[in-house]
């Protein structure tokens, strides 16, 4: 079967990254912690927060992942790259892509918000991602530095081992997404939960000065965990070395 083409790569990491930020970032902009007429919480909470960045994955990893492999996610495609998974060439045209989906689905999220008497992007945060005063419990830069590193790293742990050529075929997207959704559990109280530099980005550009300043923690962090994960990946588990395959949501025998 032919590899497919640049522009059908650019459409399937544009189309999965919006979905993952419009999604994801809009379900923590608009439910989590939504009222009833009658000002009773009926908000969907963190657990709702990290199941739509779950879902969001699982759905367009099974949409679009055999196009492009399914990245939607700076750090994927770098840490895929170390591990030989994705051919070097590809890095700049899909981090750029992935960027530019982000930013553009923080755009129409701003414009729907914005639709809201008294809304303020700055003031709510934005689900921009933050450490210190902006981290939503507090929790310091090194504390987040780790935390960050750590969940991009196991991140892509089950990404390399769910495409796996020794694993079940077809299941991949499951396990990314329940992955990404436990991340999720875990970090929205340390950082808001990044594990990916467009996210982070896409929403930073509209959440004011203070979440652009922090926001290099989520491109650096990121970056480190899934390069380590890249790296070690084999060594661990003993993988063999195999042509390079296209990515996330493909097992090629």
């Amino acid at each position: 079967m032919d590899s497919p083409s640049l522009p059908a790569r650019v459409g399937a990491e544009f189309l999965g990254t919006f979905w993952l930020v419009f999604g994801g970032c809009g379900s923590a902009i608009f439910a989590a912690t939504a009222l009833s007429p009658d000002k009773f919480p009926v908000g969907i909470g963190y657990v709702g927060v990290a199941l739509a960045f779950g879902l969001t994955v699982l759905t367009m990893a099974f949409a679009v992942g055999h196009v492009s492999g399914g990245h939607f996610n700076p750090a994927v495609t770098v840490g895929l790259a170390v591990a030989k998974r994705i051919e070097w060439k590809w890095v700049p045209t899909y981090i750029v892509t992935q960027i530019v989906a982000a930013s553009f689905a923080g755009l129409i999220l701003f414009a729907i918000a914005s639709g809201k008497s008294g809304f303020s992007a700055v003031e709510s945060g934005f689900a921009s991602n933050g450490y210190g005063d902006r981290s939503p419990s507090g929790y310091s830069l090194v504390a987040c530095l780790i935390a960050e590193i750590v969940l991009t790293a196991m991140f892509l742990y089950v990404i390399l081992g769910a495409t796996d050529d020794r694993a079940p075929k077809g299941f991949a997207p499951i396990a990314i997404g329940l992955a990404l959704t436990i991340i999720h559990l875990v970090g929205i109280p340390i950082t808001n939960t990044s594990v990916n530099p467009a996210r982070s980005l896409g929403v930073a550009w509209f959440a004011g000065g203070g979440a652009l300043a922090q926001v290099w923690l989520f491109i650096v962090a990121p970056i480190i965990g899934a390069a380590i994960a890249g790296a070690s990946y084999a060594v661990i588990t003993g993988a063999r070395k195999a042509p390079i395959d296209e990515g996330v949501a493909n097992n090629p025998a």
